[in-house]
């Protein structure tokens, strides 16, 4: 018996945390992180960094998406099939974006960030150097 034979079953289903939330800014490129007042501990020593990861969840998507298993790249339908895993596609089981932003500064609670790839009201899942 291996060391992952022992570990107890993955759940079904769990919950996640936003830690914050993704607000448009009047700049289409600069987006402001405002984190939740619990998690603003977290924060310490963020502004040392030039660039993070965003994970944030892709809200906008409509349920039906979210059960497509397989797309067209770049919704191109002259080239073949492939599983969403193997795609950059938001159309996915779990609609988790991930984008590399640059940091552009930390006011309190709220981080502006250059590049972030949501939309207005997505809900941040985490944040990491990066």
């Amino acid at each position: 018996m291996t060391e992952l034979d022992r570990r107890p079953e993955t759940p079904g289903e769990f919950l996640l945390q936003p830690v914050g939330v993704a607000r448009a800014t009047g700049d289409p490129e600069v987006m402001v992180i405002q984190v939740h007042e619990q998690f603003a501990d977290a924060l310490l020593g963020i502004e040392q960094q030039t660039h993070l990861l965003v994970l944030y969840w892709m809200h906008a998507l409509r349920p039906e998406v979210r059960n497509l298993l397989q797309s067209h790249p770049r919704g191109d339908t002259t080239r073949p099939l492939r599983g969403v895993f193997a795609l950059h596609s938001p159309m996915r089981p779990n609609p988790i974006g991930v984008t590399r932003v640059e940091l552009m500064g930390v006011e309190g609670t709220r981080i502006h960030v250059r590049g972030l790839d949501a939309f207005d009201g997505s809900p941040i899942i985490d944040i990491k150097s990066g």
